[in-house]
């Protein structure tokens, strides 16, 4: 058994959510009140039912998981279970996506736990408009946990920033100079429709052509295409000559890269979701708490391929979902 969906799109990367809850409110991923503001929290998959999952998925062919959120960090006991899944032969890497905030504290013990790399959402660089975008961050708590990763080894790590015409989208250049002084990877990422509170920021979306020229203009003549796919995902990455960074775009809504899509996402709560833009999704979590065995899991994790979308298409009206929501989707 292997993973390949109708378009011949060979799955290799697993995301997987291991909470939706999170320390901040950024207006693109979630709602002020937070993803269930009703109170509607259903169970959330425990570790050890995750690391089923995760290890039926690696027997599968799946080599990379990264660990999501919300915000992964808020979810105690999240070393000890990297720990647990990081020995699964043919799993090569384990990344993690995180705003930062709790990671001075947990850096080291997630190095030797068994994560790679991470990715740190960072959306200014100014503290008093950080604090206004995730409604509440501390920009300081969050450079401090970028230097603590660098300093532990989660390496590469790249920065990712939200670019919202109106409200960031003056700081394009300064996101580069700091990606610069690090010496980490800068991504810029549009806005996409998913959920309420995705659909509510459309207004300032800013296109890859336009921060493309912008970055051109601020580091002149000395970008230089990267052709290495191995860390890329959807980003599209150049150089900048000289230095040890580059920076890219990821342009989900202007210019979609569907045709390479190679990931599934698994939410906190069992729900696996086969395309960001799209309603296909198969509950996993009832059947394993009926008592699935192992191998009826992976016929079910095939079985659910078929489900998965050509491409994802913004303008249709799919965020009226409970896991549609961007913050339990994981990005």
């Amino acid at each position: 058994m292997a993973l390949i969906d109708p378009f011949n799109r060979k799955i290799e990367y697993l995301r997987v959510s291991v909470t939706d809850k999170c320390n901040y409110r950024c207006g693109y991923c979630m709602p002020e009140q937070g993803a269930h503001p009703e109170g509607r929290h259903t169970e959330y998959l425990d570790f050890d039912e995750l690391a089923r999952i995760i290890k039926a998925f690696v027997e599968l062919g799946v080599t990379k998981v990264r660990l999501t959120g919300g915000e992964p960090l808020v979810r105690k006991g999240l070393a000890d279970f990297v720990s647990d899944i990081s020995p699964y032969e043919g799993l090569k890497e384990i990344a993690l996506s995180t705003n930062a905030h709790h990671l001075a504290k947990h850096a080291v013990a997630l190095k030797e736990a068994g994560v790679t790399r991470a990715n740190i959402s960072i959306d200014s660089l100014k503290p008093d408009l950080f604090h206004q975008i995730t409604r509440g961050g501390d920009l300081q708590k969050v450079l401090a946990g970028v230097d603590a990763g660098l300093e532990a080894g989660l390496n590469p790590i790249k920065f990712n920033m939200v670019v919202m015409k109106g409200t960031n989208d003056g700081e394009i250049e300064s996101m580069v100079d700091y990606g610069i002084e690090k010496g980490v990877e800068v991504r810029f990422i549009e806005t996409m429709p998913i959920g309420e509170a995705g659909i509510s920021l459309m207004d300032q979306h800013y296109p890859m052509d336009k921060i493309m020229a912008r970055i051109k203009a601020h580091v002149g003549t000395d970008l230089i295409p990267s052709t290495g796919k191995s860390h890329d995902g959807p980003s599209k990455n150049f150089w900048i000559k000289g230095t040890d960074t580059r920076v890219g775009v990821i342009s989900a809504v202007s210019q979609h890269f569907c045709e390479s899509c190679n990931r599934v996402r698994l939410t906190a709560r069992g729900v696996l979701a086969l395309c960001l833009g799209q309603e296909d999704s198969v509950d996993l979590r009832t059947p394993i708490r009926d008592g699935i065995s192992d191998d009826e899991l992976k016929q079910l994790i095939v079985k659910a391929m078929e489900k998965k979308p050509e491409r994802h298409f913004f303008n249709e009206n799919v965020h009226n979902i409970e896991f549609r929501q961007m913050v339990s989707l994981g990005g």
